[in-house]
């Protein structure tokens, strides 16, 4: 039996559906808990709880919240060290909530310094990660279970990014009822570097509005001053040591909950008595920091409000490039929203009327034929063919799942004949004998009855 289930021995049935958007097992203790925090923050929308950190370092809290990490898996910190090494080490992982649970009581906890690592994005650009130690992701996960219940009670309906019970697919939902309505001029917005770029102090007075236990209060500030560390890449290549002064670290648990508190205000005045909700008869959609404002007229005021609103009130920036106001009623416009694009086309029967058409926008296909690519590339001709018939069926099922929404038939195809190519070719040179399917049977044939899978 494995440390992570002899932790969870003698749980009663409690459940909880959490910011990843997954069902979790949690302690039934600890779900009434998080419960009375929600209907408390509900009934009384304005009082700031203040006996919070009693509750984190509760020993059933930090063990909900070694599970929970211990499930999401991920990389290690800078200290190297991962969830089998704290189970194989003496005591287990018994013993590693003993340490954290003490140094949270007597107050000496304090976090590592946050690994940072570049991922490539769609552009060409790195989208920077960071990756906190096994200690910090812990500790993150338990201050998540006690404050998400809270401010949980105040977000808006309109924002749908990193939220329990809430997906991408009820965001294209919105929007496309929206468009149903008439609001077809959309302003569509991006935001420049948002996770790097949030202001502290006024993030931590977004936070004070709800909590006043200056412990919790100080544990968030922590983190967010943890100093980054960057190893440069190539051969004798150094450290590169920062302090934050802005943003959260994407990668961090508690990043996502905070990201989600900050703009929430945004939507908050937004649907203000002066707000665009109202004299605009505005609709906002919002996914994290991705967000669509909807109307039947995208004027100059409306505009500028977005503007002064997000940039001079809340200190961020929109990155100009990308903002754009789009009629989408007119012919051949279109805009990208959550890897989908919308668009109203001419009926299919040539009837005198045009439809919304959704379907994978051209950055998620090219993401997804980029992975497939990377799959099949040559130095993995090692690997056997049913086992890499099964790693791209596994990874074509989950994208067509997110993908299926709408009219993603056209790009299906593509992606059918596009992994079908570079199988052939992964196939030809794998040995230096020509590769040829059995006698009398094609190409297509013969991969499908290799097991690939048709979408």
């Amino acid at each position: 039996m494995s440390e992570n289930q002899t932790i969870t021995e003698g749980w009663e049935a409690g459940y909880a559906r959490l910011s990843d958007g997954k069902r979790r097992r949690l302690p039934a203790k600890l779900s009434g808990l998080r419960q009375k925090l929600s209907q408390k923050a509900k009934q009384e929308p304005k009082f700031r709880l203040y006996t919070l950190y009693d509750r984190i370092d509760r020993r059933d809290v930090l063990e909900a919240a070694w599970y929970l990490a211990r499930a999401n898996g991920g990389a290690p910190g800078i200290d190297g060290v991962t969830f089998e090494a704290v189970e194989q080490s003496a005591g287990g992982a018994e013993a590693f909530l003993d340490e954290v649970q003490d140094s949270l009581r007597s107050k000496r906890y304090r976090p590592d310094a946050v690994l940072r690592v570049c991922i490539p994005k769609p552009d060409g650009r790195k989208r920077p990660l960071g990756i906190p130690t096994m200690v910090d992701r812990v500790v993150q996960t338990a201050c998540l279970l006690i404050l998400e219940p809270i401010f949980e009670a105040d977000f808006l309906e309109v924002s749908y990014g990193f939220r329990p019970g809430r997906s991408p697919h009820q965001a294209l939902d919105a929007i496309r009822g929206h468009l149903h309505q008439g609001f077809t001029e959309v302003y569509d917005a991006d935001l420049q570097g948002y996770f790097d770029s949030i202001p502290h102090e006024k993030l931590l007075a977004c936070l004070r509005m709800r909590i006043s236990d200056r412990s919790v209060l100080k544990l968030i500030r922590m983190w967010l001053k943890a100093p980054v560390i960057a190893r440069e890449a190539g051969e004798g290549g150094g450290v590169r040591k920062t302090t934050p002064k802005r943003g959260t670290p994407q990668g961090g648990v508690i990043s996502p909950l905070l990201a989600n508190s900050y703009l929430h205000w945004f939507d908050t005045v937004f649907h203000r008595a002066d707000g665009p909700a109202q004299w605009a008869n505005a609709r906002l959609v919002r996914f994290a920091d991705d967000f669509v404002i909807l109307a039947r007229y995208q004027g100059y005021r409306l505009q500028e409000w977005v503007r002064q609103t997000i940039e001079e009130w809340l200190g961020l920036s929109l990155h100009r490039d990308k903002t754009q106001i789009v009629n989408l009623w007119s012919v051949g416009a279109s805009f990208d929203f959550l890897g989908c694009t919308f668009r109203y086309d001419r009926d299919l029967y040539g009837r005198n009327r045009r439809y919304l058409k959704v379907f994978p926008s051209r950055k998620s296909v090219g993401r997804e034929r980029d992975t497939l690519r990377e799959m099949t590339h040559q130095r993995f001709c090692f690997k056997p063919i049913p086992a890499l018939i099964g790693d791209l069926n596994t990874h074509l099922v989950g994208w067509a799942n997110y993908c299926r929404y709408g009219y993603p038939r056209g790009a299906f195809r593509a992606m059918n004949w596009y992994v079908r190519e570079r199988l052939y070719k992964h196939l030809r040179r794998r040995s230096q004998r020509r590769y040829r399917p059995p006698k009398g049977v094609s190409w297509y044939q013969h991969v499908n009855d290799l097991g690939l899978i048709v979408l």
